[in-house]
């Protein structure tokens, strides 16, 4: 259980910049045209085009990005009406909620006033700001007029996340629990405790979903809602039972299927859960305290499938899986509301991801080994990355079958891989190294197969459609693992390098190997003995064409690759020496960063290669390479140790490669800013350029570059290491790859195996 203190909870909402949440430009300003452009008097251009044509507020505009988050305080969280100032804090978690998840612009606005009439006046007059609205925090009963009335009056999405949110994730959730437990949903007996809000609005919706009314008991603060009650609301009379036979709640579960809280804490014995039907279904959803613990739950009986709003236990039942997702399909096609279609394709949606693979990252948050659909997961978790893709594109489409959309998507393909850019998951830069590699799938040796991370990434490069995978290591040991993390080893081979049915190809191998280096005092004794070392069989592999590529470094030091590398495959013969670079892709663009890897400290003639390996590099990604040489001084003002080194190598470099766009020595904040560079430095042969590649003078100094940026999170894609100087494509991964870093890598890989059999042709 998570305790949050009261102290910590204050000091992170004061600390820095007080709140969650910042307005930020989005366009140049730093120049008086950039100004104008902006602002006066190029802004009325924009203006006039939307006069004539408001839709055009859309393409002119943050409004098909920006949802109002709207609340006037008087239901906020479990505190109540505390008023619209008060509730601020959540307004702006909200807001950041909606940004981290679903890449959506926000504003928090608290609205003092309580009366809905005048609320909704206030609401209706800001509207055409935005392209959604989220209601938030408003109690019952208002908060049903003003839904309905705002959703009758203005043509953008409104949703009282309180009501819909919920409902739309339990009802996911509740589906997949009876799939789980095989039982139908038109024959479950479901008990609802609580009628606010979010409770009439999940039990509606899973009355959409095929529940039957007559089988549905719903509890008050005065027991169970019975169809003779006086006083009943329009909401509460929809499930008002004509049974006379049940008052209390402990009346209401006995031999029920599904019970679902949403009213206080504690209000769910042990002996009620036992009471119930076989393999009960609990939702216990009150915040913080729910109405009966998880440990009390699963104490009371083995066969109870249990969720909760808590994140610390299994099968969350978290509004985020679903909001920002939903306004984000809904914006997409600039709805002009969310409807029940699209609501229902949101359910459909959370209940179908949740039944797929989950990805490394999700289990790598929690902890575990691997999550499967089953009674501990049926709900995805929050920070699965599928969400934004699977859940806005069902609601996206939603909105255009049911006729709410104003614009028509029609490349989903690529309206995915629009919406994993914009969270970060992906980029044009990933993706264009994916679109390549699947054109030219090759034969990829991943070194350590029996590596949970290799073995996944082994997998996943083969989904993707980017490789021919070849794993070393025992087989049966990888299919054991393989059944453990559920993943198909369909179309992926195994090679047992120790295995006798090997012992030929060991020997032949050795035979090239000891002939290859007999210069270098190798003999073929030793040779076949290192044949049963994972790196030098798999580089083997490579350099005798029976594989294209190799990928390797999750168990063994650099030291050992590199002398392994250089013994099988060899250095380029133009080159002495080889090394690797890092490719940093950020908003300001992409940079790639050498020697991150292997030359500790190079001297002039290292540096040279260093920087010629790194020309060539960037030219096999399709760029002008633009090099600045790295140091801690700039251009001559240190006469001694490493700068002049660098110096000195700038100066060879230029005399030997005259049209080459490289320059150095120079401080890094020069490197990067080309205004600073080309006042204080009119003669360098970058003047004017904007340089995409730095070469520092030391391995010390570029690895921690990187890694400087990776551990400060500063929202750059870190691709690499990429090997630049081997005869073949022999690539390198460390100990703190995630699978992603080596799935990347991999395409690197394909595409550097399918350039060099180019090459090779020619």
């Amino acid at each position: 259980m998570v305790t949050i203190s009261k102290e910590a909870a204050l000091e992170q909402h004061e600390c820095g910049r007080p709140g969650k949440i910042e307005v930020k430009p989005t366009k140049p300003y730093s120049t008086q045209t950039d100004l104008s452009l902006a602002y006066s008097p190029g802004v009325a251009y924009p203006c006039l085009e939307i006069e004539k044509n408001p839709d055009d507020a859309y393409k002119y505009t943050d409004k098909g990005n920006l949802v109002a988050v709207i609340s006037n305080g008087t239901a906020v969280l479990g505190l109540g009406d505390i008023g619209a100032m008060s509730g601020k804090p959540v307004m702006e978690g909200k807001g950041l909620l909606f940004k981290i998840y679903g890449g959506i612009d926000v504003f928090d606005i608290e609205v003092a006033e309580k009366d809905p009439e005048k609320f909704c006046e206030a609401v209706e007059k800001i509207a055409p700001t935005f392209g959604g609205i989220n209601l938030e925090d408003i109690k019952a009963p208002e908060c049903f007029y003003i839904e309905e009335r705002l959703k009758r009056t203005l043509d953008i999405p409104v949703m009282h996340d309180d009501q819909h949110g919920t409902a739309i994730i339990s009802a996911a959730g509740l589906k997949n629990a009876l799939e789980v437990n095989g039982k139908d949903i038109s024959k479950v007996k479901i008990v609802v405790n609580g009628a606010g809000a979010a409770a009439i609005s999940c039990t509606k919706l899973y009355v959409a979903l095929g529940a039957r009314t007559e089988n549905i008991l719903m509890l008050d603060s005065k027991g169970v809602i019975t169809s003779d009650r006086e006083n009943l609301t329009e909401q509460k009379k929809q499930f008002a039972t004509d049974r006379r036979d049940v008052h209390t709640l402990e009346e209401a579960v006995k031999g029920a299927d599904v019970f679902v809280g949403l009213s206080k804490g504690n209000v769910l014995t042990q002996d009620m859960v036992r009471s119930m039907a076989d393999q009960p279904i609990v939702f216990a959803l009150a915040n913080p305290v729910p109405e009966i613990s998880y440990e009390d739950a699963m104490a009371s009986r083995p066969d109870v499938l249990m969720s909760t709003g808590r994140s610390d236990y299994p099968n969350q039942i978290n509004n985020v899986i679903g909001f920002p997702y939903i306004f984000r399909g809904a914006l997409d096609v600039h709805a002009t509301a969310i409807n029940e279609e699209m609501k229902l394709a949101a359910v459909n949606a959370i209940a179908d991801l949740a039944k797929q693979p989950v990805p490394d990252v999700v289990n790598d948050v929690y902890k575990v080994n691997n999550l499967t659909f089953g009674p501990l997961y049926f709900i995805p978790k929050p920070v699965d990355p599928r969400l934004i893709t699977e859940v806005s594109a069902a609601v996206a489409k939603a909105a255009m079958d049911s006729g709410v959309a104003r614009t028509q998507i029609t490349d989903w393909t690529a309206y995915k891989q629009q919406l994993r850019q914009l969270l970060g998951q992906e980029t044009k830069l990933t993706q264009k190294l994916y679109d390549t590699a699947r054109k030219h799938p090759q034969r990829v040796v991943f070194a350590e197969g029996l590596h949970p991370t290799m073995l996944k990434a082994a997998v996943q490069a083969k989904a993707e459609g980017i490789c021919c995978p070849i794993l070393l290591g025992n087989d049966e040991r990888i299919e054991k693992l393989a059944k453990e993390l559920e993943l198909s080893l369909d179309g992926i081979e195994i090679v047992n390098l120790r295995h006798d049915n090997q012992s030929e190809r060991r020997e032949r191998y050795a035979r090239i190997l000891s002939e290859k280096r007999q210069r270098q005092g190798y003999t073929y004794e030793e040779a076949n003995d290192k044949m049963f070392e994972r790196n030098y069989f798999g580089m083997m592999m490579v350099e005798t064409g029976e594989a294209d590529a190799f990928i390797t470094g999750l168990y063994t030091k650099y030291s050992n690759t590199i002398k392994v590398a250089k013994e099988v495959i060899g250095i380029r013969p133009e080159y002495k020496h080889f090394g690797t670079m890092h490719i940093l892709n950020t908003k300001k663009g992409v940079y790639y960063i050498a020697d991150t890897l292997i030359n500790r400290h190079p001297n002039q003639e290292v540096l040279m290669d260093i920087a010629k390996l790194s020309a060539m590099t960037v030219c096999f990604f399709n760029e002008t390479p633009k090099i600045a040489m790295i140091s801690y001084s700039n251009f001559g003002t240190d006469e001694g140790g490493s700068p002049a080194m660098v110096h000195a190598a700038v100066e060879e470099m230029q005399k030997q490669y005259p049209d080459l766009a490289i320059d150095g020595e120079m401080q890094i904040n020069f490197a990067l800013d080309k205004e600073l560079r080309d006042k204080k430095y009119p003669f360098s042969r970058l003047n004017g350029k904007n340089v995409n590649t730095l070469v520092f003078p030391n391995l010390s100094s570029a690895n921690n570059a990187y890694k400087l940026l990776q551990a400060l999170d500063m929202d750059a894609e870190i691709i690499g290491p990429i090997q630049m100087g081997l005869n073949k494509p022999i690539h390198f991964t460390d100990f703190e790859c995630s699978v992603r870093d080596i799935v990347n890598i991999t395409a690197v890989a394909v595409i550097d195996a399918y350039v060099y059999k180019i090459k090779n042709k020619c």
